[in-house]
């Protein structure tokens, strides 16, 4: 290896863990009241627990009296329709922009590897467009309240989170399903 081609490699390599030491970075807060209703997938990373999602992939947030949310996560399937109904509760101190998610069943929830972590990045001031991440950067997710959104908002969407050091070029975008 020449030594200009080491130098601009060894360049390189410092430079990807300048990004990826960098913490992801929240909202500073988030109106849960607003926040909860139902929100389209628009794109996201591809992951073993959205495989069999084909397309028509929807969340729905709705507020509890302990101050839990309930999720419930809907899409289309080659056999139809699925549905996974989970839990997300506030991370103390966050001001409402981290969650935990779990949809294991309640009597495992004691166990710490059943909680997702769910950072929202982005979110419009309308709450019609929120752009959901990991700490790891292992899981990205853009949502929205309609089915679509204009290029200009997923192109916007996309580079808030490449900005955060998430490989956007990892991201699939969603069918939708018809209504």
């Amino acid at each position: 290896m020449t030594a200009a081609l080491s130098g601009v490699l060894g360049l390189f390599l410092a430079a990807a863990p300048a990004v990826q030491a960098q913490e992801v970075k929240t909202v500073p807060s988030v109106d849960l009241k607003r926040y909860v209703g139902k929100w389209y997938e628009i794109a996201k990373f591809p992951n073993t627990f959205q495989k069999q999602c084909i397309s028509g992939t929807t969340a729905e947030y709705r507020a509890r009296d302990d101050g839990d949310i309930d999720v419930v996560n809907r899409c289309t399937t080659g056999k139809g329709a699925d549905e996974a109904q989970g839990l997300a509760k506030v991370v103390a101190g966050s001001n409402n922009a981290k969650l935990q998610v779990r949809f294991a069943p309640a009597w495992l929830s004691w166990f710490p590897m059943v909680w997702g972590d769910y950072w929202i990045m982005e979110l419009d001031p309308n709450y019609t467009l929120v752009t959901v991440g990991t700490p790891s950067r292992d899981y990205l997710w853009i949502l929205s309240r309609t089915p679509t959104i204009s290029p200009e908002q997923y192109e916007n969407a996309v580079n808030n989170a490449t900005k955060q050091g998430f490989d956007t070029s990892r991201l699939v975008k969603t069918v939708q399903a018809p209504e």
